[in-house]
């Protein structure tokens, strides 16, 4: 049986009753869109520490999941929503449409990661 606590480590979005609706389609069935108030987005840089770095490889000699640095994405990607969604509230949207996530290295010392769609005003059908 998992803990609650794993799958927190390695997964993210939103709970279940969200201020901003974010979602990865165009639409909203249920909903219209009733103005569009532009891209927004969220980013984070995150570097990597020293200890992960030597876990991972020596994780790497032998294979098998990088936990540490799958935690280290999850938190990195979780962070970089919530400022898409703290962008999003302050523009007055209450939903995110054609949400996404670029994830690239940054001159070898981290990762970055930009969460962005496009956020708007829905309002029930």
């Amino acid at each position: 049986m998992r803990r609650l606590g794993q799958i927190d480590d390695y997964g993210g979005g939103q709970g279940p009753q969200p201020d901003v609706l974010v979602v990865t389609t165009n639409d909203v069935p249920g909903y219209r869109v009733q103005q569009v108030l532009g891209e927004v987005f969220g980013l984070t840089v995150r570097s990597r520490h020293i200890g992960s770095q030597i876990g991972a490889g020596l994780k790497s000699m032998i294979g098998g999941e990088l936990k540490g640095l799958t935690k280290t994405l999850v938190q990195t990607r979780n962070q970089a929503m919530e400022r898409l969604v703290e962008q999003a509230r302050a523009r007055g949207a209450n939903g995110v449409l054609m949400f996404r996530f670029d994830v690239t290295e940054a001159a070898d010392v981290g990762t970055e990661v930009c969460a962005y769609g496009t956020a708007v005003v829905l309002a029930r059908e």
